[in-house]
């Protein structure tokens, strides 16, 4: 009985990188889109209206403070997963 329940710690051990290699880069995923898809519309903006600057670009700030916020709590959920 002792050997199995060494075995079954040694394989969650074993799945404990994988599971945080896939939940970071899950959790990056939505982020670095939604990143992406933000500058470049505030790119698209700027170039229709260059005296919005101030405001589109605090605006900008602001949003991928919000969408970075997400990526930063995935990369805790994944230290979480591989020292817990």
């Amino acid at each position: 009985m002792n050997e199995v329940n060494r075995r079954n710690q040694l394989e969650a051990d074993a799945a404990k990188p994988l599971a945080a290699a896939i939940a970071i880069g899950v959790g990056a995923l939505g982020p670095g889109i939604g990143i992406g898809l933000l500058a470049g519309r505030a790119m698209e903006a700027l170039g229709r209206n260059p005296e919005a600057t101030g405001p589109v670009q605090q605006n900008m700030i602001l949003a991928l403070a919000f969408a970075e916020a997400i990526a930063i709590y995935a990369l805790v959920v994944a230290i979480i997963i591989l020292f817990v």
